[in-house]
């Protein structure tokens, strides 16, 4: 991938999110205005700096790196169980929790209170954007599902929250049996403006068929005023309302899912006018797919609708929902919003 110029807009905000071969790790961290890089997969390169992170989802084809720079040098380093790196306006941290005697209900919520906790006493306490990974995501029946007990735990963690300020989010399934859960984050010293999808339910307003404890994430966030970022899309699928659609049909889903995301984009622009209304060069896309077998069939679907004109990673991952077979994040344009 190219190397575009870095945004620098003193004194605000400005993140770039880029995809690059995996033999240039080495040079990436090299750079001081790097935040976090990720590798994807067995095949990730090694790395012990604090600003890079192995996701262990297979990636499909040539396992790039994720690389998010920004406007002015980071710094970094480790506090106790939690990587970080920041600079005065955006931090990176992570978290890996392994489930003990607790289960994933006491794994997720020491998760949450540690991040809570180590933000709050950071120049940068505003969550914008969350991603978990957890391994078999969807297995047991009913409020015994390891998704909503995960979902318990991250509200204990979080304690008392306004769930109008939640940040976007993913929550996927890992393939690879290990009852570990990885958990990563940008947060910013001033708050972003969370936004909705009118197609769909408030994910924290689900009724309580999902669990006893509503998902905790925002459809998109908006970055703060005067920055100069990406919209930050969460984890989207083929749901509308709050019930999901097409079951068994992954070409069907996937059409849902980018319906998804013109409401949401429009929804966006309601904020930031300036903003794309369609995919392009200046999207980044991850694609989640629960079958391996789907994966070439995902390839091609996104090669007939986007050519190579929409920069993507896609992975082998659970969704949160059984009857869902794939789902999409990603950051998509760069939000131009004047300060108040």
């Amino acid at each position: 991938m190219s190397d575009p110029s870095t945004l620098s807009i003193p004194g605000s905000a400005a993140l770039q999110v880029d995809y690059a071969e995996p033999g240039t790790l080495a040079e990436w961290l090299a750079r001081d205005d790097v935040l976090a890089v990720f590798g994807f997969g067995d095949t990730a390169p090694p790395g012990d700096d604090p600003r890079y992170l192995r996701v262990p989802l297979q990636p499909h084809g040539n396992g790039l790196l994720e690389v998010w720079r920004t406007h002015a040098p980071v710094e970094r380093g480790r506090d106790g169980d939690i990587a970080w790196a920041r600079n005065a306006d955006l931090s990176f941290g992570a978290i890996e929790v392994a489930e003990g005697e607790g289960g994933i209900i006491a794994a997720a919520e020491h998760a949450y209170a540690r991040l809570t906790r180590f933000i709050a006493d950071s120049r940068t306490p505003h969550l914008l954007r969350i991603w978990n990974y957890l391994d078999a995501i969807t297995e047991g029946e009913g409020d015994s599902e390891r998704y909503r007990q995960f979902c318990v735990g991250r509200a204990r963690g979080l304690g008392t929250f306004d769930a109008q300020t939640l940040p976007a989010a993913t929550a996927i399934g890992r393939c690879d049996a290990d009852r570990v859960i990885q958990i990563y984050w940008l947060a910013s010293a001033v708050p972003g403006t969370p936004v909705e999808n009118p197609r769909q339910v408030s994910a924290y307003r689900y009724p309580r068929e999902y669990g006893p404890q509503p998902p905790s994430f925002a459809r998109a966030m908006l970055p703060p005023p005067g920055s100069a970022m990406p919209l930050l899309l969460s984890g989207t699928a083929s749901v509308v309302g709050h019930r999901s659609l097409h079951a068994g049909q992954l070409l069907a889903q996937l059409d849902e899912t980018f319906a998804n995301f013109d409401s949401l984009i429009g929804a966006a622009r309601a904020h930031a006018p300036g903003l794309s209304s369609k995919f392009g060069a200046d999207t980044r896309l991850k694609v989640y797919v629960r079958q391996r077998d789907d994966l070439p069939l995902v390839a091609e679907a996104f090669a007939n609708r986007f050519g190579g004109g929409v920069p993507h990673l896609i992975l082998h991952a659970v969704i949160c929902r059984r009857d869902l077979a794939i789902e999409i994040d990603g950051v998509h344009g760069t939000v131009a919003i004047a300060d108040p």
